[in-house]
């Protein structure tokens, strides 16, 4: 979970950021779109989320920690073999698709999403494959012995299905269809929680696996209905054409799945840490907080994936333009993140019981310790983009090895030291590090540098986090569950303001209007 929201020929020569360039003229600012797009993926996330109370609550209710630490492994076992089979198309499609879109040929997109399609499908029955053949091993790497071998075999089918989904998806995000993948993000979680809770309801734990399955054909086929709206006639093409763009796909899209697999691989390794150290439900309290951590963080990185990446994929190449724009996503990013952030940590364990139940409580503490962690995340995914949208593989390859290894070595040392704990302390560090790593990396990329309010807005909330969180370390509960709340209203009235003075109202999205104009906010 570094920078990689996951990608990115040589870099142009550097160019340093004027200060026209930093002066841009207000129309070309791009305030109004990262808000039409983070209000249409967030609202269908928001969506997402009261689905997800309703799964997970059941999950919680009916397996208890130790089932849903199994539900993680489960997951994390999926995410591997998606994150191998893939092979990265699934984000090397977005920017090719873009960057086919940038330039108007009609042509050159039908040619890369015609072999973007196949190419997922290939990879997808390749994957599945090697999963049943490997099931056994797999089996006793994470849990010790073979006795999962059968429901790991049954995830193949799962892995199939996430990776031609991913496939779809990435033409959908390439098109900038945000409206279309929004959409498909809900039915596909509604359809698939449908399905999913009778089978874990009547089975318990053999049902876990099962209702994964479930799930990811429920979005193979929600991502098949929507990618089949975008009107491609399939062009004629040669097998020299066909090995072409498929190898310009792989090429990249490797330098994805490479950073892509030790991302995933990482908390793979730091499950099976917990299982093997604290048990499986101690896996399953992380399991709890993991997901409860980037729940809202996590509808600002959507917003950030599915638009922001393409839209700086098209300017690229132009320094000033693509340093901008990274500064106002990350504007935007932050007065969005630190409300959410700050409440989290004050009502973590009124957010526990909500969406688990009152048997995960001892997971609060961690999930404190994973929140400061996500709010760093906001800081350094932005930046993090501007490697991917340059398409600097080899470095963005280096640069996430060495934040793996040493996320992998602290989370290593900390839950030895610390316990559970120790797992939310090293993520935690591990983003304290990206920091300091990324941001001289893209000053040498593109001259970016942090503009001077967003490094006012970034110390304000780094401050106030470290207030609440301090607070519950320091002062009685209900002194610091009030400062918490006190805090969260400060800045939720804060970050408003600042939004209303970066855009217009008419220029807003019209729900957000419409709420704000109802609770009398703006007018």
């Amino acid at each position: 979970m570094s920078s990689s929201a996951s990608s990115g020929l040589s870099a142009p020569t550097l160019e340093s950021v004027t200060p026209a360039a930093q002066a841009a003229p207000a129309e070309k600012h791009t305030y109004g779109q990262i808000l039409k797009s983070s209000a249409l993926i967030g609202g269908s996330s928001v969506l997402n989320i009261g689905i997800g109370i309703v799964r997970t609550k059941v999950m919680a209710i009916l397996l208890g920690p130790a089932g849903v630490g199994l539900v993680g492994l489960y997951t994390s076992i999926s995410d591997l073999g998606l994150s191998i089979a893939g092979m990265g198309v699934n984000s090397s499609g977005v920017r090719q698709i873009a960057e086919a879109v940038g330039s108007d040929n009609t042509e050159r997109i039908a040619l890369t999403a015609t072999v973007l399609r196949r190419t997922s499908l290939i990879l997808g029955l390749l994957g599945a494959s090697l999963l049943l053949v490997f099931s056994r091993q797999v089996s006793r790497v994470t849990f010790g012995n073979d006795h999962y071998a059968g429901a790991v075999s049954l995830l193949s089918i799962a892995v199939l299905f996430r990776v031609i989904s991913a496939g779809q998806s990435a033409l959908i995000q390439g098109m900038r269809r945000i409206a279309d993948l929004a959409k498909m993000g809900v039915l596909g979680a509604f359809f698939g929680t449908l399905i999913s809770i009778p089978l874990v309801y009547f089975f318990r734990e053999q049902g876990i696996v099962p209702s994964l399955v479930c799930v990811a054909a429920m979005t193979v086929l929600t991502s098949g209905w929507y990618s089949r709206k975008v009107e491609i006639q399939a062009p004629r093409m040669s097998a020299s054409q066909v090995g072409h763009e498929a190898a310009g796909l792989l090429k990249l899209g490797f330098a994805f799945m490479a950073t892509g697999l030790m991302t995933v691989g990482a908390a793979f390794l730091i499950r099976i840490t917990i299982l093997h150290q604290l048990g499986v439900e101690a896996a399953g309290l992380y399991q709890s907080a993991w997901t409860l951590a980037g729940l809202y963080v996590g509808l600002i990185l959507q917003a950030m994936g599915a638009d922001f990446y393409p839209r700086l994929t098209a300017q690229a190449n132009d320094h000033p333009a693509c340093n901008r724009i990274v500064n106002e996503q990350a504007r935007v990013g932050l007065l969005l993140a630190g409300p959410g952030v700050t409440a989290t940590l004050t009502f973590a364990p009124v957010v526990i019981a909500l969406f688990y139940s009152a048997k995960f409580s001892a997971a609060v503490g961690l999930l404190r310790w994973l929140c400061l962690g996500t709010a760093l995340q906001v800081i350094t995914w932005p930046m993090g983009f501007i490697i991917l949208a340059k398409g600097r593989q080899n470095l963005f390859f280096w640069s996430e090895l060495v934040w793996t290894v040493f996320y992998i070595g602290v989370a290593w040392l900390c839950i030895r030291s610390f316990g559970l704990n120790g797992a939310g302390i090293a993520f935690f560090a591990a983003y304290v590090f990206h920091v300091f790593l990324i941001y001289p990396i893209v000053r040498q990329v593109s001259g970016f540098r942090w503009s001077t309010e967003n490094q006012r807005t970034a110390l304000l909330f780094l401050v106030l986090i470290a207030l609440v969180f301090g607070g519950f370390s320091l002062l009685p509960f209900a002194w610091a569950v009030l400062v918490g709340t006190l805090t969260f209203l400060a800045s939720s009235v804060y970050s408003l303001r600042r939004i209303l003075n970066l855009v217009s109202l008419d220029r807003l999205p019209r729900p957000v209007r419409q709420f704000l104009l109802g609770f009398g906010t703006a007018s």
